[in-house]
């Protein structure tokens, strides 16, 4: 564990934004999506660098793509005590598919997919399953989709982890209204949401708005920036970051804000987006 500290420490040299110390923010917690780092599923050492990192920068927690850690759920005692040892918070792990590979009837996961990764990521000490989907084209879908989601955090409770859907832009632009049904038509106590703030601002969304409307289903934000229509690093771009900042503040909204620094090149920068974007991220917040 030193060795991969020490190595996530020396990344970090390189970068300006190397924050050591974390403070209270009145019940907003800061993690990040790792979705940035280069990690090899293969190699559990890249997902504990990547951690070291995060860590350094002053990050409280994060959230993992499902395939970061599966090779860890048959025997995840030993990864389970590593990551408890960075004191970050494993606030998610997350299960975003290509679309032709979600059930056909349900737009989420299959069951035989999300029941192993909900099992595996609560040994891991993961405190949400995420699911992302396919966007409905038909009421009938609707129905499904809200069924299979009531179903997917049925098994998770089950065995000890909350589920919580997480938005893409296609579900705000919904000619059936597919986002406010999946908000209000969900079971509360089974299903939760991670609310994709910039998926949501690119799909039209009244951010402020909705945010007020949803926010007792809401356990944690994705935070993200769009200039000229493609992503950057937050706080550079064209999304309304204070904004969403002061309504999550006004209302006393208390939990999880993320950044998550994706590109469409798929370029996996790491500490050098993700240090800024936390700055920026904090920045937006009172202390």
């Amino acid at each position: 564990m030193k060795t991969i500290a020490a190595a996530g420490a020396g990344v970090l040299g390189h970068f300006p934004y190397a924050f050591a110390e974390t403070r209270e923010y009145a019940g907003i917690s800061f993690g990040v999506q790792l979705n940035a780092f280069p990690i090899d599923p293969k190699n559990f050492n890249s997902f504990m660098s990547a951690l070291a990192q995060v860590k350094q920068i002053g990050y409280q927690g994060f959230e993992s793509s499902f395939r970061n850690v599966s090779a860890q759920f048959e025997s995840p005692s030993h990864a389970r005590g590593l990551i408890a040892q960075t004191g970050l918070t494993f606030f998610g792990v997350h299960i975003f598919l290509p679309t032709q590979s979600y059930d056909t009837r349900t737009c989420i996961a299959p069951a035989s997919l999300y029941e192993g990764i909900a099992r595996g990521g609560a040994a891991l000490g993961a405190k949400h399953l995420i699911l992302s989907g396919a966007p409905v084209s038909s009421e009938e879908q609707l129905k499904w989709k809200i069924e299979g989601l009531n179903q997917a955090g049925r098994f998770a409770r089950s065995v000890g982890i909350t589920a919580a859907y997480h938005n893409h832009w296609p579900e705000f632009e919904s000619k059936l209204g597919e986002i406010e049904a999946l908000y209000t038509k969900t079971d509360p106590s089974l299903v939760s949401f991670v609310l994709d703030a910039g998926h949501a601002y690119r799909g039209g969304a009244n951010l402020p708005v909705f945010i007020r409307a949803h926010s007792q289903r809401i356990v944690g934000f994705h935070l993200r920036d769009y200039k000229n229509g493609r992503l950057v690093t937050l706080g550079t771009g064209t999304f309304p970051l204070a904004e969403v900042a002061h309504t999550i503040e006004q209302i006393g909204w208390k939990g999880w804000v993320e950044n998550e620094e994706e590109r469409e090149d798929l370029s996996k920068n790491g500490a050098e987006v993700i240090a800024p974007a936390y700055k920026a991220m904090k920045g937006a917040f009172s202390e």
